[in-house]
């Protein structure tokens, strides 16, 4: 699975209109399920994100994870991360997971998420959706597992 990671003071999505999920200080996470992937990646990479150390103690240095300050998620799915841009101009997606498979996924972490305790929201997906955030820092982090 991939994802791209960004703090946030706060985020937002809505679909046609309507806001269908928000987060407050904490992480907007845009993820991707791949060919190949299963549960036990989905799992894996929210217990990384969970852990992941992006959050500034009281030194001021990135220290604290989203556990440790007890802030929020809101998860995107975003199949384009798949994109393969090695060839020509237009890029490909073959890479990513079938829908069936990616929504399954997709749900499995944030599912993964919310049992490790994370306030956990959620865009729809397969929606055309628009998301809104105020970047903190800005701190912006590409992963994969």
């Amino acid at each position: 699975m991939k994802a791209l990671i960004q703090r946030v003071s706060e985020a937002f999505v809505h679909v046609d209109g309507k806001q269908v999920g928000q987060t407050g200080p904490g992480l907007l996470i845009l993820v991707c399920a791949m060919e190949g992937d299963d549960t036990a990646n989905a799992d894996a990479l929210a217990a990384k994100i969970a852990k992941l150390r992006i959050f500034k103690d009281e030194a001021g240095k990135m220290n604290r994870s989203l556990l440790d300050t007890g802030g929020g998620a809101l998860v995107v799915s975003q199949f384009t991360l798949a994109a393969d841009t090695s060839r020509g101009n237009r890029p490909g997606f073959s890479a990513a997971a079938k829908p069936v498979d990616g929504e399954r996924l997709y749900n499995q972490f944030a599912d993964a998420l919310r049992g490790l305790g994370i306030a956990t929201e959620q865009g729809r997906f397969g929606a055309d959706m628009k998301v809104t955030l105020v970047n903190d820092g800005p701190v912006t982090i590409w992963m994969d597992i």
